[in-house]
């Protein structure tokens, strides 16, 4: 029985929706009060049971790497200061244990493109796939968790998805389920009479390593890009997809309204800040 120990975080693109804070600092690098989007996904993953990230990335993203790493001098001065919650901070932006491993996406070829970069180093393994822009929250078990948890039963791939306003699936990949939860359809953005559910992907996945097969013969897309869409469909041609509906919080971060209001929402939960904050928000509402 396959484990899932292997997660992909794409994390290549440009950024170009958040221009122009996002010319030197990549997008993953944007911050939930206090901690980058790239550190909120990265802790999902080593939360659900995988040990290793595959983090693909550009030439221009160094930060992204340098993050995870150990910045001796920074940790030094803090030790020297007594400052241990800080230096704890610091040295555990990498989970203890997990592995981070870096590759680049030469070309901004698609998102499938970026998945497929990976494959060396994946090879024979069924992995998860993470887009750091959106950022999941549950009280018990996350999205990626609720993925892992259906493939130990299932061993077939899975996409998470979430319920939206019928009058929303437009802006949507939609997917249609059977009642085993099996999927039976992929549409990317159908008008509302086309739409086989209210049922979004979300931005979490579960591959098999059969995934890399299909993504080798999947032609340009739309936009000229390789699109994971298109391989997905080869995919369900062959092999069973489950679709797993997860009920938390989605928060679109590579959106300006979604990050701001993914930025209300962990404030008013952060544990040192969350009820000043709170009390913030509603001394202003009185203006």
């Amino acid at each position: 029985m396959m484990s899932v120990n292997f997660a992909v975080i794409p994390a290549a693109g440009l950024g170009t929706r958040f221009l122009p804070a996002t010319k030197a600092m990549p997008k993953e690098m944007l911050t939930l009060v206090d901690k980058p989007l790239i550190q909120y996904v990265v802790e999902e993953a080593y939360e659900a049971g995988i040990d290793t990230v595959v983090l693909v990335t550009h030439a221009a993203k160094p930060s992204l790497e340098n993050h995870f790493d150990r910045q001796f001098e920074l940790e030094t001065e803090l030790e020297l200061k007594n400052k241990l919650t800080l230096l704890g901070l610091a040295r555990n932006t990498l989970p203890q244990g997990m592995k981070l491993v870096s590759v680049r996406q030469g070309k901004a070829l698609g998102l499938g493109h970026a998945v497929a970069c990976a494959a060396p180093v994946v090879q024979d393994n069924s992995f998860a796939v993470l887009l750091p822009d959106v950022i999941c929250y549950h009280r018990q078990r996350n999205a990626t968790a609720q993925l892992v948890a259906d493939f130990a039963h299932h061993q077939v791939s899975s996409i998470a998805l979430q319920a939206v306003e019928p009058s929303a699936v437009t802006k949507y990949g939609i997917a249609g389920l059977n009642h085993n939860s099996e999927i039976t359809q992929l549409i990317e953005k159908p008008n509302i009479e086309q739409a086989p559910s209210n049922l979004a992907v979300l931005g979490r996945y579960l591959f098999t390593p059969s995934i890399f097969a299909e993504l080798a013969q999947t032609q340009r897309g739309v936009g000229g890009e390789i699109q994971l869409t298109d391989a997905m469909h080869a995919l369900l041609n062959k092999e069973t997809m489950r679709g797993v509906v997860f009920d938390g919080e989605v928060h679109d971060c590579g959106d300006k309204l979604g990050y701001l209001a993914a930025t209300l929402t962990f404030a008013k939960r952060h544990p040192e800040l969350g009820e000043a904050f709170s009390q913030l928000i509603s001394s202003m509402n009185k203006y």
